[in-house]
């Protein structure tokens, strides 16, 4: 299974929405496609299948959560 990039998205309404998405890039792009094209949704699937619309003009930031290799140490 591919790694779980996390992404959180910050609402106007001092929420946010955390979602596990499988591909960083592809969610990066899809969001500055909506942004750039006016779009009104942004619309993402998380790891589960679950669909989620955003409403691009209540977004106030985008933080991209890479995993990070705990390991194991003593």
């Amino acid at each position: 299974m591919a790694d779980v990039i996390t992404v959180r998205i910050g609402l106007e309404a001092a929420r946010e929405l955390e979602l596990a998405v499988e591909n960083e890039q592809a969610f990066a792009d899809a969001f500055e496609a909506a942004v750039a094209n006016d779009d009104d949704v942004l619309w993402v699937t998380d790891i589960h299948g679950h669909r989620f619309g955003v409403n691009v003009d209540s977004v106030a930031f985008v933080e991209i959560v890479k995993p990070r290799n705990t390991g194991v140490g003593f």
